[in-house]
């Protein structure tokens, strides 16, 4: 397990299958006291460990820079945004409730909110300990036990939100880590005591995740890939389009899922559009995370490094031309010379049938593609198998609400980019899954509804 300097901090064995159902076994014992205690009661204990993540929050996004590579800048907004989610369902699960139903004659029925069970959680990479919080938030607020994996190349932050839920008074084993790849997922899948599955990463594995939980018909919900357009037409507000753009593409050295890689410029505006961009990705600050000024970080490991090196490789044999990055970045400081550093890239020339424009690159590389009228972009943004994201910049608030209505993704932006609070459901359409993450959408996958009906006379029998 590396930092982003490529070297090895420490070493964590894999959970096999006798650890994951120790694992399972020990959550299912802390659901039968958990899934018990009142709402108001699982609210204080959450709260607690918010309050517990807001004071230690240096310290935790520390923790997450170094397991991540992702600039310390951006790690202290990802806590802020872990012990935020932890308080809103925290607020949530006091207030969670069925429904009384008055039927003829006296009679009625009633439903009632309950929980799944043992819920397991497996993470991403990019963002290790947030996507751990969106996940166990609301598994907890309704009452389930969480067994969460969390990538093998991210294992260390969730290590910390395991104690820190310790910490604060739920039950032992109510939250528990197992480390490992895709067999230790394998286990947790297959495993009979496992109620549902939240999964966080690429199609390919959501697809195998989503065969595992059909044999046991376990419910699932799937955050996945994406290729999401961003819509700049020539009414816009251009410096806050490029830094729309800029958001958009190089957060988290672009290893963000929904990030909106496809970015389609109006004609009228192309030009000046694109030199700012450019301009402004130049002028980005590649290095040590750690450091304040530190604008993009590492990639997370060489493989993935040189896949997206690939991609670019790639491009510029299918046309496309790189006007800026693209290349190794080796910082000055020898400690760093290791790392996994490139400059991010900006693509021009690029026309909707390249590798690049059409498959998720996951790195920090923006395609930059024109466009003439509202009818031709919206048809070409929906010409993908994805669905996760999409945005659009104009001043217009008609053409911009008319935009979002035709675009087929889950989470949508007007005027901005990559801005997810708690509060909004997050989630995708067609092959970037389905299900919600964070909102009180995100309550509906993470508990049942039980459905009681009472008679008040004497049973009519047609027997």
């Amino acid at each position: 397990f590396q930092t982003c300097p490529g070297r090895v901090i420490t070493k964590l064995l894999c959970s096999g299958e006798k650890e994951v159902d120790l694992a399972v076994q020990s959550a299912k014992a802390a659901f039968k006291i958990w899934s018990q205690m009142s709402g108001m009661e699982r609210s204080r204990v959450m709260l607690e460990a918010a309050r517990i993540i807001r004071e230690q929050r240096e310290e935790i996004a520390t923790l997450e820079t170094i397991n991540n590579g992702k600039s310390i800048l951006e790690a202290r907004v990802d806590i802020d945004i872990s012990w935020q989610c932890l308080e809103y369902y925290a607020g949530l699960a006091g207030s969670l409730a069925g429904e009384h139903i008055q039927l003829p004659g006296g009679s009625f029925g009633y439903t009632r909110r309950e929980p799944l069970g043992v819920c397991v959680g497996i993470g991403a990479w990019n963002y290790p300990f947030q996507i751990a919080c969106w996940k166990s938030g609301p598994a907890l607020a309704c009452g389930n036990a969480m067994v969460f994996k969390p990538s093998p190349f991210t294992p260390l932050s969730v290590v910390r939100l395991a104690e820190i839920f310790t910490e604060a008074g739920v039950p032992k084993g109510l939250f528990n880590v197992v480390q490992g790849g895709a067999a230790t997922g394998q286990f947790l899948c297959h495993h009979p005591d496992v109620a549902k599955i939240s999964f966080t990463g690429s199609v390919p594995t959501g697809i195998k995740i989503m065969e595992m939980a059909a044999k046991g018909i376990k419910p699932v919900t799937l955050e996945l890939g994406g290729k999401s357009p961003l819509i700049i037409f020539s009414d816009c507000a251009l410096e806050n389009a490029v830094n729309g753009a800029l958001m958009a593409n190089f957060l988290t050295q672009g290893e963000v899922c929904c990030n909106g890689t496809r970015v389609f410029v109006e004609r009228k505006i192309l030009d000046v559009f694109t030199k700012e961009v450019v301009k402004r990705t130049q002028n980005i600050k590649i290095g040590d995370p750690l450091l304040e000024d530190t604008r993009m970080g590492a990639l997370i490991n060489r493989p993935h490094l040189d896949r997206v090196q690939g991609f670019i490789k790639q491009a510029k044999e299918q046309g496309a031309q790189v006007l800026c990055g693209g290349d190794l970045y080796v910082p000055d400081d020898p400690k760093l010379k290791n790392g996994y550093y490139m400059r991010p890239c900006v693509l021009g020339n690029c026309t909707d049938d390249m590798t690049c424009v059409k498959e998720e690159i996951f790195g920090p590389v923006m395609s930059i593609l024109p466009f003439d009228t509202e009818e031709e972009v919206v048809e070409r943004a929906n010409n993908t198998k994805f669905g996760l994201a999409g945005g659009v910049f104009t001043r217009d608030i008609q053409k911009a609400h008319r935009v979002m209505a035709a675009l087929k993704a889950g989470m949508c932006f007007i005027n901005n980019y990559n801005v997810s609070p708690v509060e909004l459901p997050f989630g995708g359409y067609k092959s970037s899954g389905f299900g919600r993450e964070n909102g009180r959408a995100a309550i509906e996958y993470y508990s049942q509804l039980k459905t009681v009906c009472v008679e008040m006379g004497d049973v009519e029998s047609v027997f």
